[in-house]
């Protein structure tokens, strides 16, 4: 386990906005996500999570009231902005990282969302938590396809959570690392089924978005994950 309070800890401001508003109208958001200079994968905002959370915002109508679960979601930046925009959010990570368990829930508490819980679900297992969770519309995930080692058991807690809830969606984001990266024929072996979601559709196709300089030049994908068969 990582001991936060050996590593140097900063906020980092997020404002999303409607392109056709201006920052002192109805039609923007602001987000503060407190970060850990650690080494390990989830105390900081990566290029995906931005990505993914310029998707839900471009989306804010269509998330309120929906239940969502975010995977991965170590300081939940896709999962803050779905509760700031009134979404009833799950944040979740590994529960052997209660560390990253403390920043999300340190995130919420930095953006005032005291009805959002944090949960310890490790992918590739079905423990009580998983299992307990409520009925899901949508889950999120930003660059969990990251260790292709953690792939199938990334895939298999996708696939539990779609079969508990056969209308819901992944929206998930990742970052392309290598020209024969995919995952396609592990979704054919879990019966699932992608939709590539093109950046420009909703504002992403920027180097910097939410007034941050990420997503950067990193090359980041949109993709809609259902079960095979779902329309989407």
């Amino acid at each position: 386990m990582c001991d936060t309070r050996a590593f140097r800890r900063h906020c980092k401001d997020f404002y999303f906005e409607d392109d056709d508003k201006t920052t002192d109208s109805p039609g923007h958001l602001y987000v503060r996500i407190p970060e850990v200079l650690d080494p390990h994968y989830g105390m900081y905002v990566w290029p995906c999570a931005v990505v993914l959370a310029q998707y839900v915002w471009h989306h804010k109508e269509h998330v309120i009231g929906k239940s969502m679960l975010e995977i991965g979601a170590g300081v939940g930046l896709p999962g803050v902005v779905a509760a700031k925009c009134g979404a009833k959010v799950i944040l979740s990570d590994s529960a052997r990282f209660p560390a990253c368990l403390e920043n999300s829930q340190r995130s919420c508490e930095a953006n005032g969302l005291s009805d959002v819980v944090v949960l310890g679900i490790t992918w590739g297992q079905v423990s009580p938590e998983l299992l307990d969770l409520p009925q899901l519309d949508i889950v999120l995930g930003s660059d969990v396809f990251f260790e292709p080692e953690d792939f199938e058991d990334v895939m298999m807690t996708i696939y539990f959570l779609l079969k508990k809830n056969p209308k819901a969606q992944f929206w998930t984001s990742y970052q392309e690392r290598s020209s024969d990266w995919s995952i396609e024929a592990i979704l054919q072996k879990w019966d699932l089924q992608c939709v590539h979601v093109p950046l420009e559709l909703f504002n992403a196709n920027k180097e910097c978005l939410a007034q941050s300089n990420l997503p950067g030049r990193h090359s980041v994908q949109m993709i809609i994950i259902t079960l095979k068969d779902t329309h989407i």
